[in-house]
């Protein structure tokens, strides 16, 4: 899958997302690393290039009520634990049954497009606190 525009810039954000391992970066957080590359990009250019690299399939969107939008660059299959105390996602590689087909299958009427899968609970750093 190619990019539509290759600049220095997408490259970046792209780059940045990519190396937070074990992190689900929101925008503010992409736009202080890729600043430290690209001093001169904007934060709406960071907006503009996540919303453009997610349209393309590059990145997915995670998104929790009253939380700004999480990215990440895992397109492995995986699933997420969210901590109930710091709230941070982590990466569960667990695999699941095709529960899209199944429920696309039981409910042709509806135009269903993705699931998500999510666990919550507490991580090890929060328990080890308590």
């Amino acid at each position: 899958m190619g990019m539509k525009r290759l600049t220095k810039q997408r490259k970046a954000v792209l780059e940045v997302v990519r190396s937070a391992k074990g992190h689900h970066p929101d925008a503010a957080w992409v736009y202080t690393e890729v600043r430290k590359q690209v001093p001169s990009i904007s934060l709406g250019t960071v907006y503009r290039t996540l919303d453009a690299l997610t349209e393309e399939g590059y990145l997915v969107p995670l998104s929790r009520p009253g939380e700004a939008l999480r990215y990440e660059a895992n397109l492995d299959g995986h699933l997420h634990m969210v901590c109930r105390k710091c709230n941070r996602f982590f990466d569960i590689v667990q695999p699941l049954p095709d529960l899209l087909s199944e429920v696309k299958a039981r409910y042709p009427a509806y135009h269903i497009e993705d699931v998500q899968v999510e666990y919550h609970g507490i991580c090890p750093q929060c328990r080890a606190q308590m």
